[in-house]
């Protein structure tokens, strides 16, 4: 069942990626409105999060920005067709930054907290020393 939870995130985490593609590129009238990033923003650190609910390793917590990364990378530079969805500007850099800052600063968190109960697990100090 924990499995089909991380199906379900890694899905969600594709199909996020594909809507923050369509949304970068948005105006409100002569001026740039990257929604995309806002979403990115929004929405990457709870995959990191959910992912991590189902299993506290390192892969399993990266794998939505594994798959956002893909994802961006296949329809974003080499979309459908030839076409190029995320061209060469100041919103796509924006979006590309934004979603890996959004995705490694949780993915952090969630490894220095599994770092910190394995090591309380073994008795010793999350720091790296030694309880006596």
């Amino acid at each position: 069942m924990r499995w089909l939870t991380l199906a379900a995130v890694l899905l969600a985490a594709a199909l996020l990626t594909a809507l923050e593609l369509l949304l970068q590129p948005m105006y409100i009238g002569p001026v740039p409105a990257p929604v995309g990033t806002v979403l990115v923003l929004l929405t990457m650190p709870w995959l990191i999060h959910a992912a991590a609910e189902v299993s506290t390793t390192t892969a399993v917590a990266a794998s939505p920005l594994a798959v956002w990364v893909v994802v961006l990378g296949v329809l974003g530079f080499a979309g459908p067709g030839g076409d190029v969805v995320l061209p060469a500007t100041w919103q796509s850099f924006l979006l590309l930054v934004a979603g890996l800052l959004a995705g490694l600063l949780p993915l952090r968190r969630v490894v220095d907290s599994a770092d910190a109960r394995r090591s309380a697990e073994r008795g010793a100090d999350p720091r790296g020393m030694i309880r006596s």
